[in-house]
């Protein structure tokens, strides 16, 4: 599949992803308006285009306040955020084509205030999933939010997320109905961010098509034991207001905090599907 051309879905004004994308935009919204008085920080990891993000400041009273970096990895999206940034006058707005799963590319922007993970859980391991999860801790400020999409296909993995998101120090604030096949997901950390731990890489960008044969293949293997998950083999901890929570070493992804903004990074990175890989988001 087209890459480029999988990101036309969203001008189809009644497609799923069209709606998801107003969700989200909704979500985005919401947390900007909850946000305390001054400086805004948000960082989103393989954000594509970013039409996430850059439809929400423009007119909205917190605009001067955000400050963002946009990390992704294919040019010809890098160079559609560019312009989108350019036309909005969002001089405030970061967009780098580099490796998003690499968290050097987020220092000085984390903690941030809104963390934006979206078209990235479907498109990677459980265990990178995890690794990501347990990144967010690294990313996102004290206060701060996740919002993350998942779909629902077979194996459903949002309640997963939900789960290991939750046993970082997260708190739920909104997951979409179950009924809803694209799901959207906020969390809010209410935990202690540690501190940025430059050099990690915390997931390779698979593409659906090529994680969802992978899957199956180490599936159909006679005699297979089950992979142990990162939260079977705790590492570490995240300390809460007044308590410890087990958890697992610094991996994961970034949005960061300070004034208000958004970075998108793209270059080499796991975010670009291997070619021919199909998009889940």
């Amino acid at each position: 599949m087209d890459r480029n051309r999988w990101h036309d879905r969203y001008d189809a004004p009644d497609s799923p992803l069209a709606r998801r994308l107003a969700t989200v935009r909704e979500r985005v919204r919401l947390a900007l308006d909850d946000s305390p008085p001054g400086p805004l920080g948000v960082v989103s990891l393989c954000a594509g285009q970013e039409r996430d993000l850059l439809d929400v400041p423009p007119g909205h009273p917190r605009r001067e306040d955000v400050r963002a970096r946009l990390v992704e990895l294919d040019p010809h999206n890098v160079d559609a955020a560019r312009e989108a940034v350019r036309s909005a006058g969002l001089a405030q707005v970061e967009v780098v084509a580099a490796d998003a799963s690499l968290l050097d590319h987020y220092a000085g922007m984390a903690p941030a205030d809104i963390v934006l993970l979206c078209g990235v859980f479907g498109n990677i391991t459980d265990r990178d999933i995890e690794r990501t999860v347990d990144a967010c801790t690294q990313l996102c400020a004290t206060g701060g939010r996740v919002i993350w999409t998942r779909n629902r296909k077979s194996p459903d993995r949002v309640p997963l997320i939900c789960r290991w998101v939750e046993e970082r120090g997260f708190e739920r604030e909104w997951v979409t109905d179950e009924q809803q096949f694209r799901s959207v997901g906020v969390h809010r950390f209410r935990g202690r961010s540690r501190p940025l731990r430059p050099g990690e890489r915390v997931f390779t960008f698979l593409g659906y098509d090529r994680l969802r044969s992978a899957t199956r293949a180490r599936d159909r293997r006679p005699g297979r034991p089950a992979r142990p998950t990162l939260s079977d083999r705790p590492v570490g901890s995240v300390e809460l207001a007044g308590s410890m929570r087990p958890g697992v070493g610094s991996v994961g992804f970034v949005s960061a905090v300070g004034p208000v903004g958004v970075v998108s990074a793209a270059s080499r990175s796991p975010c670009a599907p291997r070619a021919g890989a199909p998009l889940r988001r």
